[in-house]
């Protein structure tokens, strides 16, 4: 009995060690779902903002569809795509910093004359889309981020807290009624024991 005894307060120490544990971990993942949350708002509203700017860079090329059949394409083309990362609560997100463009020479007495605004309304459209790629992508990273920390925010609060607790209680229950049968055991072998003393000393 004494074994079992030992045996249970250790279980006992080892899950209050984990429940204690949990309960100041809790907090903090709280504190990480939160910040998440606002940055996936932040997220969403910037890329409504940039779709809108989009669709704004989309209506301009299409007011000058008549004229694009005289534009040579091969004049402007992205020539690199600089990139960043940015730690969000935790999670590493890429950043767009700027795109570079290649614009090869052309005459400007030879080509028409709407040749620069066309190319400066391409370079708007590709950079537009861009950045929406990049918006999209890191709304979808901490996105991901989010769900996965709440999805642990609700399994120390709803199933791993308490799971602890209710064990710890069961136990400290069992280890009460182990010391309880153990003192009446300790009483009744002493009872025993006067008996058989008093029984001795009236012989």
């Amino acid at each position: 009995m004494a074994i079992k005894f030992q045996y249970n307060k250790t279980s006992y120490q080892q899950l209050e060690k984990q429940l204690r544990m949990r309960q100041r971990t809790l907090p903090i993942i709280k504190s990480k779902e939160s910040a998440l949350r606002m940055e996936v708002k932040r997220c969403k509203e910037e890329a409504k903002k940039l779709a809108v700017e989009l669709e704004q860079q989309i209506q301009n090329y299409e007011a000058m569809f008549a004229l694009w059949k005289e534009f040579d394409g091969s004049l402007i083309s992205v020539k690199d795509v600089h990139l960043g990362v940015k730690k969000i609560a935790g999670v590493r997100i890429p950043l767009l910093e700027h795109v570079d463009f290649e614009i090869r020479p052309y005459s400007f007495f030879n080509a028409p004359k709407w040749y620069f605004d066309g190319i400066q309304l391409l370079k708007e459209l590709a950079q537009a889309a861009i950045e929406q790629e990049f918006v999209l992508a890191k709304l979808n990273l901490l996105e991901h981020a989010r769900k996965k920390t709440t999805q642990k925010v609700n399994l120390f609060e709803k199933v791993q807290i308490p799971g602890y607790e209710d064990a710890l209680l069961k136990i400290k229950r069992f280890m009460e009624d182990e010391e309880n049968l153990s003192k009446s055991s300790q009483k009744i072998l002493k009872s025993i024991q006067e008996k058989r003393r008093k029984e001795d000393a009236e012989v």
